[in-house]
Formats: C-alpha cells, sequence, structure tokens
C-alpha cells in the first residue's frame, strides 16, 4: 500500500468524522428574547420561531440555572409550545430542552412533530416535575429537568425546508398529582434543536466506519514508515 494512499484513507475518516458532530441548529435560551407574549418568538440562535398556543399570562421568569425561561397559565388539554425550524441541508434531527410547572400546573405533554404545520404525529409522551422538588433557580441547572429525543429515526425531517416541534398538554392531571388549576404555570427553557450536516454528494459512511479507516490506516503508517525510511530513493514509494 503506499503512503499517498493510507493519507487518503486518513483525511476521507477525519471529513466522515466532523460530517457526523451534531451541530446546533437553532435554540432558545430566551436570555435575550426574555418574552412576556405568546411570539413569534426569535430563537437567540439560528432561524426559526416559537409560539404559545391556547394558554395565557405569559412572563420570563428564572431558567433552569439561567437568568429567563418562558412560562405561561391558564392550561387545557391540547394547548401547547411550538417551535419551528428549517432543518434544510441537516439530517439525523435531536432536541434537548428543560421543562417544569408549578404545583398545580400541567404534567403530562405529548411531544408532536410536523414538516406542514397542520399535519402532526406523537414522537413520545413524558412528564413533567413540580418546580419545587428540586427547586427550579437561575444560579443552578437541574439535570431532572431536563429531556432530550432522538429523531434520527424519522427521514421526513432530513433537509426539511420546515419543521414544526410541539409540546402539548395531554392530561388534566397537574405536576402535584391534582387536577390542573387555572393559575398553574409551565415553563420551557434552553430548546436546541441540533443534526448532523448532509454531506455534499456524498453517502453517509456506515457506523463506525470512519473509526476502522482511521485505526487501520495509523497501523499500515506504523508497519510501513521504517521501510520508507530505508529507502535509498524514498519518491519512488509515492
Amino acid at each position: 500500500m503506499k503512503t499517498r494512499s493510507l493519507l487518503l484513507i486518513l483525511a476521507v475518516a477525519a471529513t466522515a468524522s466532523v460530517q457526523a458532530t451534531p451541530v446546533t441548529i437553532s435554540q432558545w435560551t430566551f436570555e435575550s428574547s426574555a418574552p412576556t407574549t405568546a411570539g413569534p418568538i426569535s430563537p437567540e440562535t439560528g432561524p426559526g420561531e416559537a409560539t404559545a398556543v391556547g394558554t395565557a399570562g405569559y412572563s420570563n421568569p428564572v431558567g433552569n440555572g439561567s437568568a429567563e425561561s418562558w412560562s405561561a397559565i391558564s392550561w387545557s388539554v391540547g394547548d401547547y409550545w411550538q417551535f419551528r425550524v428549517s432543518a434544510s441541508g441537516y439530517q439525523n434531527i435531536e432536541l434537548s430542552w428543560d421543562q417544569t410547572g408549578s404545583g398545580s400546573g400541567p404534567r403530562d405533554f405529548d411531544l408532536k412533530y410536523s414538516t406542514d404545520g397542520t399535519t402532526f404525529s406523537v414522537f413520545a409522551s413524558y412528564t413533567v416535575r413540580n418546580n419545587a422538588s428540586p427547586a427550579w433557580v437561575s444560579t443552578t441547572s437541574s439535570s431532572l429537568y431536563s429531556y432530550t429525543c432522538d429523531l434520527s429515526s424519522i427521514a421526513a425531517l432530513n433537509n426539511a425546508a420546515a419543521v414544526y416541534f410541539r409540546l402539548v398538554d395531554a392530561s388534566t392531571t397537574s405536576a402535584n398529582g391534582g387536577t390542573v388549576g387555572s393559575s398553574g404555570t409551565d415553563r420551557v427553557d434552553n430548546f436546541t434543536v441540533s443534526g448532523t450536516v448532509i454531506p455534499s454528494g456524498v453517502p453517509d459512511p456506515p457506523l463506525g466506519l470512519a473509526s476502522w479507516a482511521c485505526l487501520l490506516g495509523l497501523l499500515a503508517l506504523t508497519r510501513w514508515f521504517p521501510r520508507i525510511r530505508s529507502t535509498a530513493d524514498a519518491r519512488s514509494v509515492w
């Protein structure tokens, strides 16, 4: 095997590794937007907009380890937070966010997605914690309020011009196990949409190919390097 071929293997492996690294597409931290309305709210990073539907009493209380979040009251089944982004040029979409509620705020939610803003599918159902256990505060971020979803299996989201995500109130049960009250709050923070860049004209490598190519390339270089040094005319190996 020629040294040039080995270097090519390493270059391809490095490129594949970079392409597979998730990057942030859009993110709402609410630190600069500090929302006090139903929106639309622009993300702090990337394109898109966020809106709240069916709720009221919007405010920007402290976040999960930060100064700001987005809060609403008057929750009923079917009300939701919505985040719209563009996934053009991206695949393997992932979500992460922080969410909590007061004791009389809604507990049960569905994560829904759509590519047309009309027809939505449920991807996952989840529950949120009462913001008093542990305390949701600006000084410390708690992972107990953090959620992640890997939507890479949803091919329709890849390279989609528009993708909609909704956090939908799914029941009348409150965070303390009672019934949702009219003054019960739900708040969301750090809503982040990420994905991997779609390679231009290059198909995705199989899982693990980059790692194997890099390892084999290094092993081959280790074996051939002494031979290259001992060759009178090193240029002949090229």
